[in-house]
């Protein structure tokens, strides 16, 4: 059954063991998961059994901390396969599910980009999409002949442009270009191609993509930035977005107002959708939960959860300062995230947190919403940030995998639907349909329409 009401949305963000930093440690996660595809198999087909929009798989194209290799080896969060040769695959043992993968404009040229997403598109039969980040990790400018990263705000102005030009590419082909007329001899329309023959700051790209318009229109662009730069290239760009909130408050005050923004860019609110990351540990009580997420925490060696924090703030080396001591007053903004940093700093400063205790907060979900209770209780915490304007839906961040996905789409997902908030039956069968969103059009049929007209 489906309702008109509206509904919260629902991704899956995999993690290799789980989001908590000492995951693999558990006695209940494999040794060898995330190695192997039969894990991300089994995890996205109980996403989609549950009738999730979709799976998200995050992505570097550098080991952090590469210096620290004291600390790599025990630490889970030093491999992972590349995104869309990963999805590509997962395409094919799934229907519905929505397949999202991270890629970043900072070391990537958009033609590739456009390439790749829209033959995703089509392999899956419309359920790709983009998240759109500019590269925070500073070891990634090492593999690709640079001797540092890139300038934030440089990372920005570039990403616009590139995200500008992928969707211009993605618009090559009308919808209905490929005549494929056998008894004229014609494969295609000429009249229906369109060359973009881009020229700007960053990128000169002819174009045309040698990929038909996909499915969907364009795949889903997807952003995560939560800073002032990476907010506006939101409300330009986005479709949905990402972000760390850690209270009600924080994530209202985020969610108005980059949904007022959209105005600006003539966007309807609707367009965008907003979804706070959340890491739920979910126990038949609340003493329960409790103890499951102490479990976790006692797991955290104290050099890695320094090595942790320190890569979360910016890669600004805590090594040295007392663990149970403060953070430092006197912390240089860092030329990686600087919304994270923001965050992790306000929480430390707000809630006089050690160096431990807040290693601890962020190696359960790196600044992301952390909450621990019953089915009944997470739900009631979903329902409210819901109903009260800090969220579209959640990009759930299982403790650990595949034991924690299971426990939310077993305990919390019927709650949900319980309550009329969660669908019992996907609405379509592309990720446009199931998030609600429109299907863009054709960027050079409009610019002939309107010149029609005038």
């Amino acid at each position: 059954m489906s309702s008109s009401k509206r509904q919260i949305k629902l991704n899956a963000f995999l993690m290799a063991t789980g989001h908590h930093v000492a995951a693999w440690r558990h006695p209940d996660v494999p040794l060898q998961a995330g190695l192997g595809f039969a894990h991300y198999k089994a995890l996205a087909q109980t996403a989609e059994r549950a009738k999730f929009d979709a799976v998200f798989l995050a992505d570097s194209v550098g080991i952090r901390d590469a210096s620290a290799s004291r600390t790599l080896h025990r630490s889970a969060r030093v491999s992972g396969f590349e995104p869309l040769t990963l999805l590509s695959a997962l395409a094919a043992v799934t229907e519905r599910l929505g397949l999202i993968a991270t890629v970043s404009t900072t070391y990537n040229e958009p033609y590739h980009v456009a390439r790749k997403f829209a033959s995703l598109d089509h392999l899956s039969g419309g359920r790709s999409g983009w998240n759109v980040v500019t590269s925070s990790n500073e070891a990634e400018a090492l593999n690709f002949n640079l001797d540092r990263h890139p300038e934030h705000a440089l990372r920005y102005e570039r990403a616009r442009e590139f995200v500008d030009v992928v969707t211009g590419l993605w618009d090559s082909w009308d919808d209905d270009a490929f005549t494929h007329d056998k008894a004229a001899g014609e494969y295609f329309d000429p009249d229906r191609l369109h060359v973009l023959a881009h020229q700007g700051k960053h990128f000169r790209v002819r174009g045309p993509l040698n990929v038909a318009r996909s499915p969907q229109g364009h795949p889903v662009v997807v952003q995560a930035g939560a800073s002032e730069a990476g907010q506006a290239l939101a409300a330009a760009t986005a479709e949905v977005i990402f972000t760390a909130q850690q209270s009600l408050a924080g994530a209202q005050a985020f969610y108005r107002g980059l949904k007022a923004q959209l105005a600006h860019h003539g966007r309807d609110p609707e367009g965008l959708k907003i979804l706070p990351g959340v890491f739920p540990v979910v126990g038949q009580s609340e003493q329960h939960a409790k103890e499951k997420l102490e479990e976790l925490q006692s797991l955290i060696p104290p050099d890695v959860g320094v090595a942790l924090l320190s890569t979360v703030i910016g890669g600004i080396d805590l090594t040295g300062y007392p663990v149970d001591g403060p953070l430092p007053g006197n912390l240089p903004e860092p030329n990686g995230p600087k919304s994270r940093f923001r965050l992790v700093t306000e929480l430390a400063r707000t809630e006089g947190l050690s160096i431990r205790q807040l290693y601890q907060r962020v190696g359960t979900a790196r600044g992301h919403w952390s909450i621990h209770g019953t089915a009944s209780q997470i739900a009631d915490q979903l329902q409210q940030w819901f109903e009260e304007e800090a969220a579209d839906g959640f990009n759930v961040m299982p403790p650990t995998l595949p034991g924690g996905l299971d426990d939310f789409v077993t305990q919390v997902v019927p709650e949900l639907r319980r309550r009329g908030l969660f669908r019992h039956e996907y609405e379509g069968r592309t990720l446009r349909e199931n998030l609600g969103l429109a299907r863009p059009a054709n960027r050079h049929l409009l610019a002939r329409d309107l010149k029609a007209a005038a």
